[in-house]
Order: C-alpha cells, then sequence, then structure tokens
C-alpha cells in the first residue's frame, strides 16, 4: 500500500520541477552584454505568456547605505502586453530576486496611435570588483524601444533618475531583428553573503521572440 501511494507524489513532483524551466516561445536571439558581473547563481529563465512582448519594465533598487553595505540593483521585471500594446493585456515577468530594496515603479516605451513599441535591446550600469572594498555589480538597467518590424528610430527607456550610485553603463546588447521583440529573461543573482558584502543581481540575458 505504501508503494502505491508513493508513486503518484513523486510523479506529480517532477512534473512540477520541469514546468518551471521550460524554454517556450520561437526564439529568435539571446541578449546579453559584455560588462555584467561574476558572483551569484543564475535564476530560472521566465517568458512573457504566448504572443506577448515587453512594452517597459521595473527595477527593484537597494537606496545608498552610506557606511553600509550596497547593493544597489536587486532585480529587473519585464511587463509583457500584447502585440497591439494593450493596458488592459499587461502581466510582469522576473527571474531571480533579490533580497534588498523596493520596486522603483514601471517604465513604458512611447506608444503612440497606431505604432506599437517594445522592448528591443538594453544596457547595464556596473561596478567592476572592488577588491577588499564594498562591492554592488549592477546598479542600474536601461533599454531601447522600437516598433515590432524596425520601421522606427530606437528609442531610449530609461527609469529615473537614470543611473545608480556607483559604476558605470557598458556598450548596447545586440537588438532584436525585425519581426521579434524582447520576450523573457534571465538574471545572476548572489545570494545573501555571511561575511557582510552583498551585490545581488550581476547580470542578466534576455530573449528575442518571433512576432509570428
Amino acid at each position: 500500500m505504501l508503494f502505491i501511494l508513493t508513486i503518484p507524489l513523486l510523479f506529480h513532483v517532477c512534473n512540477c520541477f520541469l514546468l518551471v524551466d521550460q524554454t517556450p516561445r520561437n526564439i529568435t536571439k539571446q541578449l546579453t552584454v559584455s560588462n555584467g558581473g561574476t558572483f551569484g547563481t543564475w535564476g530560472l529563465k521566465q517568458f512573457c505568456p504566448d504572443g506577448e512582448f515587453a512594452i517597459g519594465y521595473d527595477i527593484k533598487v537597494e537606496s545608498y547605505q552610506y557606511t553600509g553595505d550596497d547593493t544597489s540593483l536587486n532585480a529587473i521585471r519585464l511587463i509583457c502586453s500584447d502585440i497591439k500594446g494593450s493596458p488592459s493585456a499587461e502581466k510582469p515577468v522576473t527571474s531571480a530576486v533579490g533580497d534588498w530594496g523596493d520596486w522603483q515603479g514601471r517604465a513604458t516605451c512611447n506608444q503612440r496611435p497606431g505604432v506599437n513599441l517594445f522592448l528591443k535591446a538594453f544596457s547595464l550600469q556596473v561596478e567592476p570588483p572592488q577588491g577588499s572594498g564594498d562591492d554592488t555589480a549592477v546598479n542600474w538597467a536601461k533599454f531601447q524601444c522600437r516598433d515590432m518590424e524596425g520601421n522606427t528610430p530606437l528609442e531610449e527607456l530609461n527609469k529615473l533618475p537614470g543611473h545608480g550610485q556607483f559604476g558605470s553603463f557598458g556598450n548596447w546588447s545586440d537588438s532584436c531583428t525585425t519581426g521579434s521583440a524582447i520576450c523573457g529573461m534571465r538574471t545572476l543573482v548572489e545570494a545573501f553573503q555571511s561575511d557582510g558584502d552583498d551585490t545581488a543581481l550581476n547580470d542578466a540575458i534576455f530573449y528575442c521572440c518571433q512576432e509570428a
């Protein structure tokens, strides 16, 4: 009797685990930057629902700690919407999240009548390793918006004030190709460090998906 009860339970747990980090959608490109940090563990790949793409983002930031340990940027969250950019369709998507700070409020592409803009590329403000000093890794993130077909110029989308306390912005990532936009993400986040020097978010990957 014990054997009969155990088998369904194991099957159920295994099924749930497999469903967490699957890679749906038609991914056309993986976007990366060269200045990301190296501490931490990569979180799960997370995607907008089928048929939806990122029209904006939010960031979780710990404010400057003065004499304390700074972590700065702790997480990035994509704001997904349908191909028309409808507010009623919006859904948030995030990967690994650091323990500190507060969400700053969303920033979205400047939608215009008949022109729907989506996230196409990104850049990170990163402080390099400080040796015996306080490491913070990623401090801020910004994106570029463009229409799906690439008919409009790239527009920078940067949540005010537009920068963190430490480090500098690196180069922009590649851009999603014609007919695609950012649809998913994965983040590298360092967990709590008992030695007192926490960095939280260190790097990010974003995925482009084809419109159809």
